[in-house]
């Protein structure tokens, strides 16, 4: 595809997008062919991978820079997807990418691992180039689109599109790691970019650990309420945001990559590999970028002493270590790339022979069929990253070796150590660790090779990155298809906290319990999911409570509550609790304010037949699930501009197909956490469907268990589709709390 003309001066996009993706790079190179003409190439990767048919689908764009300084370009469609250049100044490269983002930024979130330097000019360019960003975001955005921002470069651009398009559902991604706050609080600018990133509604990180120093951080700039993932932000105007900071950690595309693997034509090209490095018996690889980070020297160390140790020798073994060029222009890495290729030099002379080189060093990138072929090639993958978020090499090993044989030796610093345990894992600081870890790799039988490369593959097989972009998105969207059933991750979930000394199974009523129906007064729970709550209510050493925004009376009566169930009705004005029911005194002024409030929704509903207002004992509720949607819409809006303008004082809070109304403000957050108190629990089980649990859901802790039922924005961290399958969670939450506990009642 031929490139476009450079673009003028002004910046703009013909569309608007309801899916934006914005990187520091896009996912295309521009190059000059052999006939002089200049096109564009796609340059695939794991982010790419994952998220093309997303971006198909919902007609996205790609904004980023095209990866020529001084030179602009018009938005263009490439193989399906819509690219949006933003331009970038050779000084802006120097002081914006170089400096700030990988001199400042990339060592101080790797623990320092090379000193940051700190330049007031390289933040300037940094807040510049990310605000240019966030404007061709905004204005390629349709009305309420998805933008997900991806990484370390961009941390400013979800704050300034918050303040620019509020319409907008904004996710954020961090690929690298983030550091302890002893380390990151070095950071000149430490608030600006906390702030930046909060700007988000989720907010991504590689490792539970990244996300927990995150959540840190904010609670020691800003102060703000932090439970378990949910961070509350306060907005100007007296709003509280609810921001999910949690891990999801990235993958591969495990299919293409075996698929690759299986090719005849590559299998071949690694038979020829190991014959031109003498066929040794066994082939240590290394993959990396050149940089500072991935631990190069340490495993050429461990090497060089093991051959002088005559624990291995060159005869039976040989490194092959590929080292891609890396921010050659940034003085720290052409140091770096001196170091490596002397320690290479050195080894080679004092141990290569002629029929056999100690270490085969290749400073240049290969094409990933080339790459599949050195996976296959060698027999121990060595990743020894001294600090990384993920590190996707160690996947892509793993997912080539369909013949379920080679050893993967693992720095426990990455995050891909939290998945494949099977590994030999290894403190890379640890020379003498890390050489016995070389050796027992090159001397693991068959057998053991076998057993651990297949629950490696497994892991890397379910979790591939097509599941983390649609895990993510769930997240930040609520869209996409919901399996029937419980899903495995809730079911270890659930295997988990039912373990805990006192647990509190605190559940909503109408879509969680029972089907949504037409009339209220019909709904019942289903049989399966009354039978399982009995059951839970029976043990000594557990509570189950339903929280309800029906007024109390209508909950007995629907719900027909287990002996000893606690209950929370009305958004949690009422409370019955085990002293007994909990009387509510309005004020003179709550019951003028609800008498007023009485005769606005009366009219308003009279206005649309199979409207009707519900009476509580603190407000009342408007519902239209009976109204065509245009016309239920238009009802509601009336009723709250009437009820803001005339009671401006009022609680609101809306459901589905309901609007409500409360003369005295509580919500289910505060009904769950009274709840937590009067049972004294040392963990929670909430599951709920509606708008109105997502303030039940803000309110778990970090050992607790939120579950969505349904799709919708939640900062649930699971989901089941249906009151059914809440009924089929209930039993195992039942049948795994009967197999664990025993002895005395717990609770005090």
């Amino acid at each position: 595809m031929h490139a476009p003309e450079p673009k003028r001066d002004e910046l703009y996009v013909d569309a608007a997008y309801d899916m934006i993706v914005v990187s520091n790079r896009l996912p295309v190179d521009y190059e000059r062919g052999p006939d002089g003409e200049t096109r564009w190439k796609s340059s695939p990767g794991g982010l790419v991978t994952a998220l093309e048919p997303v971006m198909r689908a919902a007609d996205g764009a790609w904004i980023g820079w095209a990866g020529i300084a001084d030179r602009e370009f018009d938005p263009f469609e490439h193989d399906g997807i819509n690219i949006v250049p933003v331009p970038l100044s050779e000084s802006e490269l120097e002081e914006y990418y170089e400096g700030f983002s990988n001199d400042t930024l990339w060592p101080l979130y790797h623990d320092v691992i090379a000193p940051p330097s700190y330049h007031r000019e390289w933040w300037e360019a940094y807040v510049r180039v990310n605000r240019r960003f966030a404007e061709a975001a905004a204005r390629a955005a349709s009305d309420g689109a998805v933008v997900w921002v991806q990484d370390y470069q961009l941390q400013l651009v979800p704050r300034m599109l918050r303040e620019s398009r509020p319409d907008l559902v904004i996710g954020f991604f961090n690929h690298i790691p983030f550091p302890a706050y002893g380390i990151y609080s070095q950071l000149p600018w430490r608030r600006q970019v906390i702030d930046g990133l909060l700007g988000a509604d989720v907010i991504g990180f590689q490792r539970p650990a990244d996300a927990g120093n995150f959540t840190r951080a904010v609670r020691r700039l800003y102060g703000y309420a932090t439970r378990g993932s949910v961070i509350d932000v306060p907005g100007p105007d007296g709003d509280v945001r609810h921001v999910v900071a949690r891990a999801f950690p990235i993958s591969i595309d495990a299919a293409g990559f075996e698929e690759i693997a299986r090719r005849p034509e590559v299998q071949a090209r690694a038979h020829e590999i190991r014959e031109s490095l003498g066929n040794p018996e066994t082939i240590m690889l290394g993959v990396d970028r050149l940089d500072y980070t991935k631990g190069i020297r340490h495993r050429l160390k461990a090497y060089g002493e093991l051959l002088n140790e005559e624990r291995l020798s060159v005869e039976d073994v040989t490194l092959v270590q590929v080292a891609s060029p890396s921010r050659e222009r940034v003085e720290t890495y052409r140091q770096l790339r001196d170091e490596i290729e002397l320690m290479v030099g050195r080894l080679n002379g004092d141990h290569s022979t002629l029929g056999h080189q100690a270490i085969a060093y290749l400073h240049h990138g290969y094409p990933r069929e080339e790459m599949v072929a050195l996976y296959l090639a060698a027999d121990v993958m060595l990743v020894t990253a001294l600090r990384d978020g993920m590190n996707l090499v160690a996947k892509e090993f793993v997912a080539c070796s369909f013949d379920d044989d080679g050893v993967l030796v693992l720095s426990e610093f990455t995050g891909a150590s939290d998945e494949l345990r099977q590994a030999i894992l290894v403190n890379p600081h640890d020379i003498e660790g890390l050489k016995d870890a070389m050796v027992e790799a090159a001397r693991m039988p068959r057998k053991e090779r076998a057993r651990r490369m297949r629950a490696l593959r497994k892991r890397v097989r379910e979790n591939d990155v097509a599941k983390w972009s649609a895990t993510f998105l769930k997240t930040l969207t609520g869209a996409g298809i919901i399996a029937s059933g419980v899903p495995d991750g809730l079911g270890s979930a659930v295997a988990r906290i039912a373990d805990t000394d006192r647990l509190l199974v605190a559940l909503d009523f109408d879509g969680t319990l029972a089907p949504l129906v037409d009339r209220p007064e019909d709904a019942r729970a289903t049989n399966r999911a009354r039978t399982a709550i009995e059951r839970l209510a029976a043990l000594d050493d557990t509570r189950v409570a339903i929280v309800s925004g029906r007024a109390l009376e209508s909950l007995r009566e629907v719900a027909d509550p287990p002996h000893g169930a606690l209950l929370s009705g009305s958004h949690g004005v009422e409370l019955q609790l085990d002293t007994g029911g909990v009387t509510i005194d309005l004020r003179d002024a709550e019951l003028a304010a609800l008498e007023h409030l009485t005769r606005i929704l009366e009219e308003v509903a009279s206005g649309a037949e199979g409207a009707w207002v519900e009476w509580k004992p603190a407000g009342l509720a408007l519902h239209t699930r009976k109204v065509a949607s245009a016309t239920a819409v238009e009802l509601q809006r009336t009723a709250r501009a009437r009820v803001e303008a005339e009671i401006p004082e009022l609680t609101v809070r809306s459901g589905k197909g309901v609007l409500e109304f409360s003369v005295r403000p509580s919500d289910k957050g505060e009904a769950l956490t009274r709840l937590r108190q009067h049972s004294g629990a040392s963990a929670v089980v909430y599951v709920g469907d509606d708008v109105t649990d997502e303030d039940a859901f803000a309110a778990l802790e970090s050992d607790d268990l939120g579950v969505k039922v349904g799709q919708g924005r939640s900062l649930a961290t699971h989901r089941v589709r249906s009151p059914d399958d809440v009924a089929d969670l209930l039993e195992r939450l039942a049948d795994a709390r009967d197999a664990t506990r025993g002895g005395p009642s717990r609770w005090p």
